[in-house]
């Protein structure tokens, strides 16, 4: 391919990685999120990668804002980015004390945003996890199910920190939850 400037979003098809769309753009190289092997770094000039142009394809049909959702959506999946999920107002710079009951034994204090971002982080490989699962195709249905299951007990597990949220819809929500919804 000739050293061209493409833009994020522009979709691109490699003889060895396959489909991708450029994530990122570096002075000679682009950042291309393939579909079976993840973001990789590639030459600008490399021969073995051609623009996919679709037909009949129309800038009043794929919009800016389409390219952007499906880009998150790609990078989400394979690049290992989180959600932006806000920390409730009343713990922003608040500190967590973990006190042991032997009183001769230091306390460890944590920032709750620390503690928070890890917990989120455990949630979105809560879901990655989740997704592996679905798309595994050496599981039968019902090894898939009852993984699921699994999973769906682990977010159980996790609503005690539920009240760090600020918006309810970043809950963990288990087993009891999902049945009432």
């Amino acid at each position: 391919m000739e050293q061209t400037t493409l833009g994020i979003g522009t979709r691109l098809q490699h003889t060895h990685y396959g489909p991708g769309v450029i994530a990122g753009i570096r002075y000679a190289s682009y950042l291309i999120s393939f579909i079976n092997h993840g973001i990789k770094e590639i030459e600008k000039t490399d021969d073995k990668l051609e623009e996919i142009i679709p037909e009949n394809v129309t800038a009043e049909i794929e919009t800016t804002s389409d390219t952007e959702r499906s880009l998150l959506k790609i990078l989400r999946l394979w690049g290992g980015l989180t959600e932006n999920v806000p920390l409730g107002d009343k713990w922003i710079n608040g500190m967590m004390l973990l006190q042991p009951a032997d009183k001769s034994l230091k306390p460890k204090e944590i920032p709750i945003d620390d503690f928070f971002h890890k917990i989120v982080m455990l949630r979105d490989r809560l879901r990655v996890l989740e997704q592996n699962i679905n798309s595994q195709k050496k599981l039968n249905d019902e090894d898939k199910v009852n993984l699921q299951q699994y999973i769906t007990r682990c977010y159980g597990s996790l609503t005690t920190f539920n009240v760090l949220f600020k918006n309810k819809e970043h809950w963990f929500v288990g087993e009891k939850g999902s049945k009432d919804e």
